[in-house]
């Protein structure tokens, strides 16, 4: 966040509904955070009142309970159960549709789902953050770029927070990561409500986000601002739930195809999927075919898949991955080591959510400790023999 002297604006609550219709205003739709089904989801928003006011959370292995917190701080809550991946980066997502009717087939291709209006964020993490710039580099910036989503990113607009009240599955300071936001937005807010009046810091990450927030009510955040709001951060670092030693962490992954490890965990891993599909950086996708009833019209859609199906690496009559062994090594080696290799960067941002999610309570920051303990027993040289 914002070094005291550099140059930062004050917003009081107001502020935010000001920024909202200002988003508005320019022909965003705002995604932002709002209770939802008893958890904190990013959904379409038009008012602060629609911000989750006064609410927390309490999360751990396989739990996830919203608290009413004793103050009306409005971002004083860890990640949700989503990040902007579902909006970004679709469940379902229509290739084409065929019908029969003529002579010839009409066929649609959605070629160009760039969304009208553009999106912007209101309250993202810096876990999701980091999330975001690698499915830049992982979907739009190789040779064969994901179309589709480089037409939504394209345009989107940020005003990311940080974390003031991490949760109990949360590591992001472990995978450098958090809870500050330092990049990739365009606005930057931290929320000051434990002294004096309810206020927000707000730095500008980008000349639109500078525009932007000259549209809203502000002062010039005075030193003691500046200074409270580089405390959150760090009080939040320092809270964190969990902790994942990344010390060599490719090698050891590498290294321990073979560990008890994956059988220990196997045991217990139920093959939901849920850590996947809630992880803000799992891409994979199958591809579905479907006709109506009538015979005339026929879809081809994307669709989210995950590496914990069988049927995901099934290739020429064969899985490849048959057990839960291996389908939860390929996960987790293909996150902490083997993303190194293809993109240049962990594919873990330390959000906690497939712990928080994952039914069985399957903790990954537990797993890797629990492989490199093994890993460090075997190493250790044998006590001379009497």
């Amino acid at each position: 966040m914002t070094k005291p002297g550099n140059v930062a604006r004050t917003v009081m609550l107001d502020g935010l509904q000001e920024l909202i219709d200002a988003l508005l205003g320019r022909g965003y739709t705002v995604f932002g955070p709002t209770v939802v089904d008893g958890v904190i989801d990013y959904r379409p928003i038009t008012s602060v009142t629609q911000l989750p006011q006064g609410w927390g959370d309490v999360q751990d292995n396989a739990s996830y309970r919203l608290r009413r917190r004793d103050d009306d701080a409005v971002f004083a809550f860890a990640c949700g159960a989503q990040s902007a991946k579902p909006v970004l980066f679709p469940a379902d997502e229509l290739l084409w549709r065929a019908r029969l009717g003529g002579a010839e087939p009409e066929i649609e291709r959605a070629v160009d789902d760039k969304p009208a209006p553009p999106y912007a964020f209101l309250g993202l993490r810096s876990c999701d953050l980091a999330a975001i710039g690698i499915h830049d580099r992982v979907l739009s910036s190789r040779q064969f770029g994901d179309t589709h989503y480089a037409l939504r990113r394209e345009d989107t607009l940020i005003v990311a927070v940080t974390c003031t009240d991490p949760a109990g599955t949360c590591f992001c300071v472990s995978m450098d990561t958090g809870p500050v936001p330092r990049s990739g937005f365009d606005l930057a807010v931290t929320e000051l409500y434990a002294d004096g009046p309810h206020r927000f810091v707000v730095e500008a990450g980008t000349p639109r986000g500078e525009e932007l927030l000259d549209q809203v009510a502000s002062t010039a955040a005075s030193d003691e601002d500046l200074v409270a709001a580089e405390r959150v951060g760090a009080e939040a670092a320092a809270r964190m739930g969990r902790v994942l030693d990344g010390t060599n962490l490719k090698d050891l992954l590498y290294d321990n195809t073979e560990s008890p490890v994956w059988d220990d965990v196997a045991s217990r891993c139920l093959r939901c999927t849920n850590c996947t599909l809630v992880c803000p950086t799992c891409f994979c996708t199958s591809i579905t075919d479907a006709s109506d009833l009538t015979g005339t019209t026929a879809e081809r859609h994307r669709v989210w898949d995950s590496c914990f199906s069988e049927e995901y690496s099934y290739i020429h009559g064969g899985a490849v991955r048959e057990s839960g062994r291996s389908r939860y090594r390929q996960w987790m080696t293909h996150k902490l080591a083997a993303w190194h290799d293809q993109f240049g960067s962990s594919g873990c941002v330390g959000c906690g959510r497939c712990i928080t999610w994952c039914p069985a309570a399957i903790d990954i920051t537990a797993e890797v400790a629990e492989l490199r303990r093994l890993a460090e027993q075997r190493q250790r040289p044998q006590e001379a023999r009497p």
